[in-house]
């Protein structure tokens, strides 16, 4: 029916990678600096990161920017790239764990390939096509983000960047073309290695 009304599923991110960016964080800072900017945040988002993060739950996407983006302000003057390298350190430890066989077994181009089976174990609401592959290159589109999201596509570029590498590809450049901050209903990640 053209007048039906398309429900909007609202994005979340699995606990388990919520739960590694908290740790990360107050692992950096320390527990009492975390606390101090855990309550710099919304009442909802407080409660969120004071309290018990289930590693099988799915949390706002919001709320997980949130706080990457306290953090980024209070301690990198809201220094984007910074994340990039906090994000591949992060999936560094989550890929040599449960998803270890993913990277292990294939080439730069099977993961490519197999990508959106890990994708859809950190996201939900949140869609990936696979938009071309060839050797040595990928592109893909997310959608569902919002301009609002926009720090999540620094921790997505750690995340091609650290797989990638751990799959043997070298050179490894990964940039959203399209990025998320534009808004255009979709953005679209290139990544290309040797």
């Amino acid at each position: 029916m053209a007048n039906e009304k398309k429900l909007r599923v609202e994005a979340a991110i699995k606990g388990s990678v919520v739960l590694e960016f908290v740790n990360a964080i107050r692992g950096r800072i320390g527990a009492e600096r975390y606390e101090r900017l855990v309550r710099t945040l919304h009442d909802e988002d407080r409660k969120l990161f004071l309290g018990v993060i289930d590693p099988g739950g799915w949390y706002s996407l919001d709320a997980c920017v949130h706080i990457l983006e306290a953090d980024l302000q209070a301690n990198d003057g809201g220094i984007e790239s910074v994340l990039v390298e906090r994000s591949e350190a992060v999936f560094d430890k989550q890929l040599r764990g449960i998803y270890r066989l993913f990277v292990k077994f294939g080439s730069p181009e099977f993961l490519m390939k197999r990508i959106g089976l890990v994708h859809m174990t950190y996201f939900n609401g949140i869609l990936l096509e696979s938009v071309s592959q060839a050797p040595g290159r990928a592109v893909f589109r997310y959608t569902g983000f919002e301009p609002k999201h926009h720090l999540i596509g620094c921790a997505i570029v750690g995340f091609y960047k650290k797989a990638l590498e751990m799959s043997g590809a070298t050179g490894v450049r990964v940039v959203f073309a399209t990025p998320i901050r534009e808004g255009k209903g979709y953005a679209e990640l290139v990544a290309s290695w040797a």
